[in-house]
């Protein structure tokens, strides 16, 4: 009887220190868990950029954030006028420097790094450039018409988008290419202040296609400041019978 009280007295004792310890212990399962399913949704899902240039102005401010769908072009295929963010397909980051992100101050700058490791901070932005895609592979893409248009696939897009010089045409350069295979013709809003694909092309810095296997994903909303808060237009309408027969 005695060795019974002894062993019934003594069990509280051990929930109670094992108490503390299994509650540390679940807490830590369920940070690695959180960590893991949001590295998941960050590799795969959606992520959180900042925008460092003025180049997709007046659709993206300098110093937005948005919020990218990195479903595509995994599993959903791009369209023209998809604003895309894409990793430097060569040289292009010298052309259009981005400015660093890091404070110079260990702890913001750690909790900066993990946060952008589980999706929702900006760290990294200043590896990637973002641009509206124009041309899909086998497009025909020049500039521009008579009225200062740009042609795709021979037809002329009216773009509510961009920024230009009043009387002057949609891009400051010349071209017409016709877009290879797994590639992108992207060009930013603010035309005559982005180092796109025709800023490339007219200066003979090759490359000035973007590989599709480059991007990153779709941007769709802007989050912050809260009053830039808005859905980030693709135009469909933009390109409607542009397309070729086949696309």
């Amino acid at each position: 009887m005695t060795d019974t009280h002894e062993a019934a007295a003594a069990a509280p004792a051990r929930r109670r220190r094992g108490g503390p310890v299994r509650f540390l212990r679940d807490i830590v399962v369920i940070f690695v868990v959180a960590l893991l399913l949001s590295f998941v949704i960050k590799t795969f899902v959606v992520r959180s950029f900042y925008i460092p240039s003025g180049s997709m102005q007046n659709t993206l401010q300098i110093n937005d954030r948005i919020i990218v769908n990195e479903l595509v072009p995994r599993f959903s295929a791009i369209k023209r006028g998809d604003v895309v963010v894409f990793k430097d397909p060569g040289g292009w980051l010298e052309s259009a420097p981005q400015p660093s992100t890091a404070t110079g101050n260990p702890v913001v700058d750690g909790v900066q790094w993990f946060l952008t490791q589980v999706g929702i901070g900006t760290q990294d932005s200043d590896q990637y450039l973002i641009k509206r895609v124009i041309g899909l592979p086998g497009d025909t893409v020049s500039c521009c018409d008579a009225q200062g248009h740009v042609e795709v696939n021979g037809k002329p897009i009216t773009e509510p988008y961009i920024v230009a010089p009043a009387g002057q045409k949609a891009v400051p350069s010349s071209f017409s290419v016709t877009v290879p295979a797994g590639s992108l013709w992207v060009l930013g809003d603010n035309r005559y202040n982005s180092a796109d694909s025709a800023f490339h092309y007219n200066a003979k810095k090759s490359p000035w296609f973007v590989p599709i296997g480059n991007v990153d994903g779709r941007a769709v909303l802007i989050t912050w400041p809260v009053k830039h808060w808005s859905w980030i237009d693709d135009f469909q309408s933009v390109f409607r019978g542009s397309e070729r027969e086949g696309s």
